[in-house]
């Protein structure tokens, strides 16, 4: 009997130990993580991506293009070191990085330390996939093209005039709204356009009856259809949209020269208006959305 009471003790003797020895190395691995000597290394394997850090040339190229200031809230998907976060912070932006490796996290809060700009670039360990960031001014990217395909859709439904910065990979068909190089590398950015896609009732300060139209269908930051003006059909052209703000043509079949009507404008709960140019001056247009848009 007292052998095997000294065997049973023994066993939980060992157990303890032994469980002692796994919390340490653990806690070991867990420091480890977060260590000062971390170095990543260019090319090491991500979770969707392999990292290569993009120079800084052209992080500041592409924080030009989408003009980024004090008032933006800037979110870099794959932040990884965070030098991009770090950039827009300096620019007084609040900027926000996304990145799945916990030691590059932990590496990128020392570099905004360093940088004394912690207060501004923040990080956290997660997904892109899985991370609410609709609320971003400006969303920066350098991931590979099947990655920008998967996010397109979620970027569309961000609020227009949101300005989407990509370094080297494009959006498949949506075309980008600017395009610029530094040093043999591409960056490319695009405005989220507002959704007018849908029949529009349209009326002139110029005193039309109220039942002219625009039935326009999109795709992205273009449109095409038809419209009617003064009860007379027209030819729609070069309609853009950008975040916001539209233009477009109308041209009127006439006798002799078509007559060329010029219209600018802003998007706005179901509503857009702004100034036409007739051929015998400025008016005011309005346009009331009567029918709901379809999915981009």
């Amino acid at each position: 009997m007292k052998h095997s009471l000294w065997l049973q003790a023994a066993r939980i003797l060992i157990f303890i130990a032994l469980g002692a020895s796994t919390l340490a190395s653990g806690a070991t691995r867990a420091q480890n993580a977060s260590t000062p000597d971390y170095v990543p290394k260019i090319g090491q394997q991500g979770k969707d991506v392999i990292w290569v850090p993009t120079p800084p040339a052209l992080i500041e190229r592409m924080l030009d293009m989408a003009q980024v200031g004090p008032n933006d809230y800037v979110v870099d998907l794959g932040a990884g070191d965070g030098r991009t976060v770090i950039a827009a912070a300096k620019r007084g932006a609040r900027a926000l990085g996304v990145e799945y490796n916990p030691d590059m996290v932990a590496l990128a809060r020392r570099n905004a330390e360093t940088a004394h700009v912690s207060g501004n670039a923040q990080f956290i360990q997660g997904d892109i996939f899985e991370t609410d960031f609709s609320q971003a001014d400006v969303l920066t990217l350098y991931l590979l093209p099947s990655l920008n395909l998967r996010l397109r859709p979620m970027i569309l439904k961000m609020k227009p005039g949101t300005r989407v910065v990509s370094h080297a990979f494009t959006m498949a068909d949506w075309q980008p709204d600017q395009t610029d190089k530094v040093e043999s590398r591409t960056a490319y950015m695009w405005i989220v356009p507002a959704s007018i896609e849908g029949t529009w009732r349209l009326t002139t300060s110029d005193g039309t009856s109220g039942n002219d139209q625009l039935v326009l269908r999109q795709r992205f930051q273009y449109a095409d259809g038809l419209v009617r003006l003064n009860g007379k059909a027209g030819q729609l052209q070069d309609f853009k949209i950008q975040g916001i703000k539209v233009s477009f043509t109308m041209l009127e079949q006439t006798s002799g020269e078509p007559l060329r009507y010029e219209f600018t404008g802003r998007v706005s709960d179901g509503t857009m208006a702004g100034v036409v140019k007739l051929p015998e001056g400025e008016r005011t247009w309005t346009a009331t959305r009567i029918r709901p848009s379809a999915d981009r």
